[in-house]
């Protein structure tokens, strides 16, 4: 189910309308209202090396029975490419198709580097909950040889290496700065079954909240 396409008149709008007391969608083009769930999705960000894309292919049998655990560059296609605006368009495909699996009642784990001034400031937001950060980042030598020890057809010479750790750097420094702030996971040492059960813990208790403050909002 595409949430950009009204199902009342079939008009596709760039800009959701929400209903301020609930998770409807409004047609701008007819005044249709659609249902629809409104969960939330998880962020395991951090710069290359740190661990992610490991840690992700462990995280579908550490979560399956609760989240969809989704990567981020899966859909890096060459029509997805589009540099402008920090790829805006990549980023806001990726909220389109995380609101879509949510339909299924599950939320999503997304995997990939983002930081939330990329995701919070795009019109797709709306369709979800909350966006939960939490990356996973090294100390700056155990990353750099970490990099360096890739095979040479992944292309990480000096000059990216020193790119990607000053991302590191800039995110152990500014994570809790960030709006909404990042969680961090340092995995220089922290063995790698650690690292996913801190993950898994991660997201069954931002999931065990949302249904909480649900159940909040429900009670009379």
């Amino acid at each position: 189910m595409d949430l950009q396409i009204c199902v009342g008149c079939g008009d596709r709008f760039t800009t959701p309308v929400v209903a301020p007391d609930a998770a409807v969608l409004v047609c701008a083009q007819c005044g249709h209202r659609q249902p629809f769930r409104r969960l939330p999705l998880f962020a395991l960000t951090g710069p290359s090396g740190a661990g992610k894309s490991t840690v992700g292919r462990l995280l579908t049998p550490a979560l399956g029975d609760l989240a969809v655990v989704v990567e981020q560059d899966v859909l890096w296609t060459a029509g997805l490419q589009d540099p402008a605006d920090d790829f805006r368009l990549f980023r806001s495909t990726w909220l389109r198709m995380a609101a879509m699996i949510h339909q299924s009642g599950r939320p999503v784990v997304l995997v990939g580097t983002v930081v939330p001034a990329q995701l919070e400031r795009l019109p797709e937001r709306a369709f979800l909950g909350d966006i939960h950060y939490l990356a996973l980042v090294s100390e700056p030598e155990a990353l750099r040889a970490r990099l360096r020890a890739r095979p040479a057809w992944r292309g990480w010479d000096e000059r990216r290496i020193d790119e990607t750790l000053a991302f590191n750097d800039w995110l152990r420094r500014e994570a809790p700065t960030l709006r909404p702030p990042v969680e961090l996971i340092d995995t220089t040492t922290l063995p790698q079954d650690e690292t996913v059960r801190a993950v898994t813990s991660w997201v069954r208790q931002g999931c065990a909240d949302t249904e909480q403050r649900s159940l909040s909002v429900m009670r009379p």
